[in-house]
């Protein structure tokens, strides 16, 4: 990057400036911002702080990764996207699940609540708008049903077989369970990303007339590959120190103040989906369906592939056990979710209808946090 760039830089990153000084004073003082969470002004105004804060820097990450994305082209700009958000996401969790008394459902509640949101949530705004402004629009047929080929099984592997297996109690894996469905979790990811990258590139790649839009962007960006991958690693460094430190007012909230545990994966599931939704909504608000069908499928995909491995070698290696299975009126809602999804995409097209029935099974999902 040229010195005579380096103040445009400055002035797109102001938030850096905000994320950082935030960082620094938890850095100085410690714990004690948050010393008074029983009173209910103080707990509201750290949560919300640091909350912000972390959305802010996340947001920024997916905006570097979506920059470096530009430069690369479909379907590496979707791929860096997913992992970026995908280490944030292992990165909340563990954070939260180490912290303070042991919360065995979090990692399941986060894992389906991202799911939810995903694919109930961004999916029926990107098609409710989408379809509202440009009545029907296409997408690569072949691309959605291998994303809905591969996380079916897995989803239903990880987050339901669990309540049906009789090794131990309750919805629970044993220790070779849990391995076996790393293993096969882990290794179908990788083989899903060799045929989205090489053997069936195509089945991802948008129109000829996205991918210029892409490539001019990515022309047009004052800032440099490595300033780009620079500052998005910057970021996460500091969603990594401040998660740890909303561990402190979401545990108060679940364990002191005995709100739904639900809540606590909530909470992670929208820090880490919101900056994709964001992605997902523009691009089918610009017609550009194929690459919002990319960034949700590859969300979930890469929740599923890649976080439920990460999140069961962490249980281990720290002692800290963790519930997968899905219960009573969730299990019920993520098997209505996957067989939504494969109606919804069996086409090759969407319209208005289908981003409103999914927006309503969202909707249904939040409401029986508190009404399950």
């Amino acid at each position: 990057m040229r010195l005579s760039s380096v103040p445009s830089v400055l002035r797109v990153e102001w938030f850096l400036a905000v994320s950082m000084a935030t960082c620094v004073v938890f850095l100085i003082f410690g714990d004690r911002p948050l010393g008074r969470l029983d009173e209910p002004l103080q707990l509201g105004l750290a949560f919300a702080w640091l909350f912000f804060v972390i959305l802010g820097a996340a947001l920024a990450v997916v905006r570097h990764a979506d920059q470096l994305g530009e430069k690369l082209g479909e379907p590496y700009g979707t791929l860096i996207l997913t992992l970026s958000i995908t280490s944030i996401e292992v990165i909340s969790i563990t954070a939260i699940m180490l912290h303070g008394e042991n919360n065995p459902t979090l990692a399941r509640d986060t894992l389906f609540a991202v799911t939810m949101i995903v694919l109930n949530g961004m999916v029926g705004l990107s098609l409710l708008i989408g379809g509202w402004r440009h009545r029907e629009q296409h997408y690569n047929l072949q691309g959605a049903n291998a994303y809905l080929g591969v996380v079916i099984p897995l989803g239903v592997l990880a987050l339901v077989m669990p309540n049906f297996t009789v090794t131990t109690a309750g919805p629970t894996l044993s220790f070779a369970q849990e391995s076996f469905i790393a293993i096969i979790s882990a290794g179908l990811y990788v083989a899903f990303l060799t045929l989205q990258t090489k053997r069936h590139r195509a089945y991802f790649a948008g129109s000829g007339h996205d991918d210029d839009t892409h490539a001019a962007a990515g022309h047009r960006a004052p800032t440099h590959l490595l300033t780009h991958a620079v500052l998005l690693v910057v970021y996460m460094a500091q969603v990594v120190f401040l998660a740890e430190k909303l561990a402190h007012p979401v545990d108060y909230v679940v364990e002191t103040m005995k709100w739904p545990a639900a809540l606590a994966g909530l909470t992670m599931a929208v820090l880490v989906a919101t900056p994709e939704a964001i992605g997902a909504v523009r691009a089918a608000r610009a017609n550009h369906m194929q690459r919002s069908v990319n960034i949700f499928l590859g969300s979930v995909l890469s929740t599923i592939g890649l976080t439920i491995p990460l999140i069961l070698m962490i249980s281990h290696l720290t002692q800290h056990p963790i519930v997968l299975g899905l219960e009573h009126t969730d299990l019920l809602l993520f098997t209505l979710t996957l067989a939504l999804c494969v109606v919804t995409f069996s086409s090759g097209h969407t319209n208005i209808m289908q981003g409103a029935v999914h927006l309503i099974l969202f909707v249904a999902y939040l409401f029986f946090i508190f009404q399950g």
